[in-house]
């Protein structure tokens, strides 16, 4: 049994901060779909991504765990998926992306010298080495990794699809199994090996795992549609304990049973979403998961989770049966599926409803 916190800001008792069951590391690994979108993302840079997912087998056929998610939140750090040039329909990104000359001046934190290897080919300039394009690759590392992508016959780090299947090469190394948490850090740390680093490209990873379910709401109408809509519209955004109201994302407050403040985090904890969500529909819920499980038609746990539908509050309890120990609620969106603000360092996301332990049942509104 796991030692954390409650995910809801609120009263908490002596039983409850002591031992509250979450959502084990292992499960938070599982496969996502390729789907979905990111609002940051251009589209054709986002089309990269996905052309390299699909590429990257060829190369390291024992590559497991290759997700969009992962080039995006490389991407992201490195050059804010190229925003602000041009992206051809075959990828070429004009202007060409530049790093800093790595002569050991100094600039940008360099102080180790990169003799020049390709003698301006791919990074412009014969007296030392920089990094190139939207991964930002030094040109040697590229010689290693580069391939074509979009079928032009040339391996160019400057063309999307190109730098986008090179980074998803480099990351697989000789068959890295990605959908493993330690296993991904090791090959962002091998990227650019800083903690730092690891953690900055990691928070985007999660994020954009976030943006990449996309549940069907195609048979849900009404204001259960503007509550799901609204909570789903959330994804990605930070855990922040006791962050959130009717109106939107907040900074939170200090601080969880485990020590964790939301003072500086800009978000939503479980309820908060879940009073956000609601609000949207006109429907005002009070602030703790625990009071919230008072409100609307009450759904047994004993009734099993089929019992749930699309909009239903889904409550979970240090001690089913005790609604007084309700610790975490979250929404449910059909087919076992809920959007779900579960614990500091996470986002908003959509999660089984089995993600969380002691399951206390749900609560009807509309």
């Amino acid at each position: 049994m796991l030692l954390t916190a409650v995910c809801c800001a609120g009263p908490v008792s002596n039983a409850i901060s002591a031992y509250v069951a979450l959502q084990s590391a292992a499960s938070e690994q599982g496969a996502v779909d390729d789907g979905g979108t990111a609002a940051d993302i251009p589209p054709r840079m986002l089309t990269a991504y996905k052309r390299a997912v699909q590429q990257v087998g060829r190369h390291v056929p024992r590559c497991r765990g290759m997700r969009w998610p992962i080039l995006a939140g490389i991407a992201k750090v490195e050059s804010n998926h190229a925003t602000g040039r041009t992206v051809t329909a075959a990828g070429d990104i004009r202007p060409k992306i530049y790093g800093i000359l790595l002569n050991g001046s100094g600039a940008g934190g360099n102080t180790t010298v990169f003799p020049d290897t390709d003698n301006g080919r791919f990074d412009g300039t014969a007296s030392g080495e920089r990094a190139v394009g939207p991964f930002q690759f030094l040109p040697s590392t590229w010689e290693g990794v580069g391939q074509d992508a979009n079928g032009d016959k040339s391996a160019d780090p400057h063309n999307a699809d190109d730098a986008a299947l090179g980074a998803a090469i480099y990351l697989c190394g000789n068959g890295r199994d990605l959908a493993k948490r330690s296993q991904l850090k090791a090959a962002i740390f091998q990227y650019n090996r800083s903690s730092t680093y690891v953690a900055n490209v990691l928070g985007w990873i999660d994020q954009y795992t976030a943006a990449a379910r996309s549940p069907d709401l195609k048979d849900v109408s009404g204001k259960v549609r503007t509550v799901l809509e609204a909570a789903l519209s959330q994804r990605g955004v930070p855990y922040s304990w006791g962050g959130g109201n009717a109106n939107g994302p907040t900074n939170g407050i200090c601080c969880s049973p485990s020590g964790k403040s939301g003072t500086a985090i800009r978000g939503f904890d479980c309820s908060g979403l879940t009073t956000y969500a609601y609000a949207k529909a006109g429907i005002r819920l009070p602030r703790t998961a625990a009071a919230q499980a008072g409100v609307g038609r009450r759904i047994p746990a004993s009734s099993g989770t089929s019992a749930l539908k699309p909009g239903d509050l889904v409550f979970y309890a240090y001690a089913p049966g005790r609604d007084s120990t309700i610790y975490h609620v979250g929404i449910y969106l059909g087919a076992g599926q809920m959007v779900n603000a579960p614990r500091p360092g996470a986002v908003v996301r959509v999660d089984p409803v089995d993600a969380m332990s002691g399951y206390a049942g749900g609560a009807r509104l509309l």
